[in-house]
């Protein structure tokens, strides 16, 4: 029987040559190790929230204001972002967000909003 990847934070490495494995893309359900070969199920990455931080510094001013803390969670069939937005129905600061491109490409996308505590849904026109 093949081992599993061994997990380091959100980051999953190869268990036999110890390589940082890859994402898997949408619809795929392994992820095959670039150096030996090594097959992951991507059932491995499910439920692991990635949390991405941005350093003040790292904005001009006019973007600074707008910084959010975005958690990426991979679900077995959805993948959403946990993002600090308020919800209007009970103004909890977590939401889960999905973006999808609902009308002409030249035109934004829609992002889709659910509070992490009282599950109301939202959008926005972005």
């Amino acid at each position: 029987m093949s081992r599993k990847a061994d997990k380091i934070g959100s980051l999953l490495f190869c268990p036999d040559c110890g390589t940082l494995l890859n994402l898997p893309q949408d619809g795929e359900f392994e992820v095959t190790c670039e150096q030996c070969g090594h097959v992951e199920p991507a059932s491995s990455y499910e439920n692991i929230e990635i949390v991405t931080r941005s350093h003040p510094e790292a904005f001009p001013s006019a973007l600074r204001q707008k910084r959010k803390t975005q958690t990426k969670v991979h679900a077995a069939n959805e993948d959403l972002l946990k993002v600090t937005e308020k919800c209007p129905e009970c103004g909890h600061m977590e939401a889960y967000s999905k973006e999808a491109q609902l009308r002409s490409a030249d035109e934004g996308s829609t992002i889709f909003y659910t509070c992490v505590r009282c599950k109301f849904g939202w959008r926005v026109n972005n």
